[in-house]
């Protein structure tokens, strides 16, 4: 196992309920922006719960951020953080609304001239704007962790940014909400929250038996409730444990001592900035070829994936990793994602090409759990998955 510190300082507040709670949470005194979506809140009495809990607080709302947290979108949300005096914010959405507000965390404090360049310079940041959630859709992890990605639809553009002053203060997880997300919605994020763990879990052997126990055991959870949740939206133990699972996909516990990948979701990015696709589903499309493009230096792990987590015992280590690559996308599909690019636009051809040169452009010479993986590489990878 690998050296590793780890610090997560998000409360959590799990449960029916618990929305109430954060009038506790976010100090009397403080100007609070209450950020959310397209207004599904309202329909769904999230939103009145909300504004029943902040009755004795001062509150400015902004609504309208994007399924991708688009840069201009929050620009303007940065013009009334400063335009208000507003000193607390308050994420209420699933993944996207929350990484927008970690942007504006980070964006009200930063003494640059383009807040921008947070992204593009990768700057992390240490200090940001104090800011709370309330979740709304189960996927991201977004509401445990301190990293967020925000796209940029005049470039074409998805980035990354993260830092240890961008942790939420506390998240409320009422796995009551799961009530109203359309289907697609939950689709999405059980896929999401499954190629999470299989990023931080599908490298190689790094002797960390506990890490891995918890991915297997993360991954065989959302095996096991998603046709639960997929039937009935209100059976509350199995809403539960996807909502909790897709936290601990990504709360930086399961990635502590062990090489991690990434890869998938940097080629992922490109495939939603470039075509508007659903995150997870890209990251659905990505994964197969990824994992039999690197098969060699996976197979071990793939091996015990397929036999921890879907009971594949038969044959050879190669015979049982690559029956785990072909069971992976299989779920995918029952889910019913699909799995290929040409199966979400015609005009695929040259995408491979334009990723390749994109990541040439940033350096990005080096990806995966080797740092191995070149742009080249990752175009070869994205036109297997035409």
């Amino acid at each position: 196992m690998n050296n590793f510190e780890f610090k997560n300082p998000t409360k959590i507040l799990f449960g029916k309920s618990q929305i109430e709670n954060i009038k506790s949470e976010i100090p009397k005194d403080a100007k609070v922006l209450m950020l959310y979506g397209g207004g599904s809140i309202k329909k769904n009495g999230i939103y009145e719960q909300v504004i029943t809990a902040l009755a004795n607080h001062e509150v400015v709302e902004f609504g309208g951020i994007p399924a991708n947290p688009e840069y201009a979108v929050l620009m303007k949300a940065l013009n009334v953080i400063k335009a208000k005096n507003i000193t607390y914010l308050l994420a209420v959405g699933g993944g996207s609304v929350i990484d927008g507000t970690k942007f504006l965390s980070a964006a009200a404090l930063y003494e640059g001239k383009e807040p921008w360049d947070i992204l593009t310079n990768n700057i992390p940041t240490l200090k940001g704007m104090p800011f709370g959630t309330v979740l709304t859709l189960p996927a991201t992890g977004s509401e445990m962790n301190s990293g967020a990605v925000i796209t940029r639809e005049d470039t074409k553009e998805k980035l990354a940014m993260g830092g240890a002053g961008l942790f939420p203060e506390f998240s409320v997880l009422d796995p009551q909400v799961i009530h109203s997300i359309p289907h697609r919605q939950l689709v999405n994020g059980i896929t999401d929250a499954f190629t999470h763990v299989l990023e931080q879990y599908l490298t190689y052997p790094a002797g960390a038996n506990l890490q891995d126990r918890f991915s297997e055991s993360i991954l065989q959870t959302l095996i096991e409730v998603a046709p639960k949740i997929l039937e009935d939206q209100t059976d509350y133990a199995a809403a539960s444990n996807f909502m909790w699972s897709c936290t601990m996909a990504l709360n930086g516990l399961i990635q502590k001592g062990v090489p991690t990948d990434w890869a998938v979701h940097a080629m992922g990015h490109e495939l939603t900035a470039l075509y508007g696709i659903d995150h997870a589903r890209t990251l659905a499309v990505i994964a197969p070829s990824h994992y039999e493009y690197n098969f060699e230096s996976k197979k071990e792990k793939l091996a015990q994936y397929g036999e921890r987590v879907w009971n594949i015992t038969e044959g050879s280590t190669e015979d049982k990793a690559r029956a785990a690559i072909k069971r992976t996308e299989a779920f995918f599909n029952e889910l019913g994602i699909d799995t290929k690019l040409s199966q979400y636009t015609e005009d695929y051809e040259g995408t491979a090409e334009e990723i390749s040169k994109r990541f040439k452009a940033r350096g990005w010479e080096g990806l995966g759990e080797h740092k191995n993986l070149t742009p080249k590489d990752a175009e070869k990878i994205v036109k297997m998955a035409y």
